[in-house]
């Protein structure tokens, strides 16, 4: 695969870089399992001094870090800065945590004693995405470098400049070598990577497509796993919603990133009592955003990531159309130069059309009308995916019961916050299997050792 740095608002090559030789791979993948030989005897106040001081470093450069995001992939400047800032708050979560989290669980046998205690397990290989191109690495490296183990990491082919600055962020808070290795790699070396009997783990953020790939290559190799992949997250409003709130978080819901996010909000299923009106202010919501340049921060629409993932979605949409959607807001690529798409909005979706069970990744929404409160739900959970969902209600209440009926890893009340180092982020059903963040994703790579101590003499045989 080609590293290349493309802006998508001009479709300028900024710069590409040349993928490592097999033997420069061996090399990286040498350093980082002597590496861990060491790494995992340091105690977790060393370790946090690293950690610690990455968080700093990204805090205290906040617009370099976020000006290559907005470059390589489009994102608007002020939600790379956003980016960048959590990033480095989960870094410093799990300096100061990862201790607390990974301390010994006293257990209470019926005789004696025991307790759980938790050690590293070695090198672990992460494959994550463009979409947020520095957040997704600060996820995986805050738990798991502060755990023990040490990390190797395919970024995406289209923000080489990102992943290079995050590999020299941990050189710069003075980590050992091989630490943290950014790997540009084709599919081909990844593979072999997976295979490699020095590594103990692999986490994907990514497609179905490839979580199916690669964690079926981990399984081969008996290796543990962690896959966030897609997503068609519900947004369900109830009739009894504030659609001054409702509305703005819907726009944000769907444009966040250009709508290039996992967990956006999808599928927009409003009581039929409130349709037409949250229809009509949503539109006039969207119709609103102002395309243009990232850099500038009046900006409020920007292009997507590349020139091929507009091309995708359009043919998505059309195929949509060509099967019975109705388009009831712009649909098509925006006349000027730069990968932009108007925000979009397709009603009368029908269960046969494919488009019901795709996943939008951009600004294209799917509007479903329902009966009441029990038919969102059905709707809700009639999809493949279980990653995140909301709902809307003045009744916090039954905003309760619903989140509990959703199918999904994550469910938001009258919100859709889910950026929080405390809060762990992961789906079921074809969005995955995991958890990363929070208690929870410090778990993901660690031995779970039973100890057990109890003076007693042996059974006789």
């Amino acid at each position: 695969m080609a590293y290349e740095s493309v802006n998508p608002f001009d479709g300028k090559s900024v710069k590409t870089f040349v993928e490592l030789t097999n033997e420069q791979l061996e090399v990286k993948i040498a350093r980082a399992a002597s590496c861990y030989e060491t790494w995992k005897k340091m105690s977790y106040a060393q370790r946090a001094v690293i950690v610690a001081k990455a968080a700093e470093l990204m805090h205290d450069n906040v617009d370099k870090f976020a000006k290559h995001a907005t470059v390589e992939m489009g994102k608007l400047i002020n939600e790379a800065r956003g980016e960048v800032d959590f990033s480095a708050n989960i870094l410093a979560y799990y300096a100061k945590n990862s201790e607390r989290f990974l301390a010994p669980v006293k257990l209470h046998p019926t005789h004696g004693e025991a307790h759980m205690e938790s050690s590293p397990i070695g090198v672990i290989f992460g494959v994550e995405p463009w979409n947020f191109p520095y957040y997704q690495l600060a996820r995986v490296a805050g738990p798991h470098l502060m755990a023990g183990n040490t990390l190797l990491v395919k970024h995406a082919g289209c923000v080489p400049q990102c992943a290079i600055e995050f590999e020299k962020l941990w050189k710069d808070a003075g980590a050992p070598d091989g630490l943290y290795t950014n790997l540009l790699i084709s599919h081909e070396q990844s593979d072999k990577v997976i295979d490699d009997p020095r590594i103990k783990g692999v986490a994907l953020t990514g497609s179905v497509a490839a979580g199916r790939s690669i964690s079926a290559r981990a399984g081969t190799n008996l290796k543990v796993s962690s896959m966030e992949l897609g997503g068609s997250d519900a947004f369900i409003v109830l009739e009894d919603a504030d659609l001054e709130k409702t509305i703005p978080w819907a726009v944000w819901g769907r444009m966040y990133n250009a709508g290039q996010t996992c967990c956006a909000s999808k599928r927009f299923i409003v009581v039929e009592e409130i349709a037409d009106q949250f229809l009509a202010k949503f539109k006039t919501a969207l119709e609103a955003l102002k395309p243009g340049d990232p850099m500038d921060e009046t900006t409020t629409h920007g292009p997507l990531s590349t020139e091929s993932a507009l091309v995708d979605l359009l043919k998505q949409v059309d195929a949509a159309v060509a099967k019975g959607a109705k388009v009831a807001l712009g649909g098509k690529r925006i006349d000027r130069a730069g990968s932009f798409m108007e925000a979009t909005i397709l009603t009368d979706v029908k269960p046969d059309n494919p488009a019901f069970r795709d996943e939008f990744f951009g600004p294209v929404a799917m509007f479903f009308r329902v009966k009441d409160e029990a038919a969102a739900i059905a709707l809700a959970n009639d999809s493949d995916f279980g990653l995140g969902g909301s709902v809307f209600t003045k009744d916090v209440a039954r905003g309760r019961r619903v989140a509990s009926q959703v199918e999904t890893g994550m469910m938001f009340i009258n919100n859709i916050d889910w950026s929080d180092a405390e809060l762990p982020f992961g789906g079921i059903k074809d969005s995955g299997y995991g958890r990363e963040l929070g208690n929870m994703g410090i778990q993901e790579f660690v031995n779970k050792k039973l100890v057990r101590i109890h003076d007693m003499a042996a059974p006789l045989v």
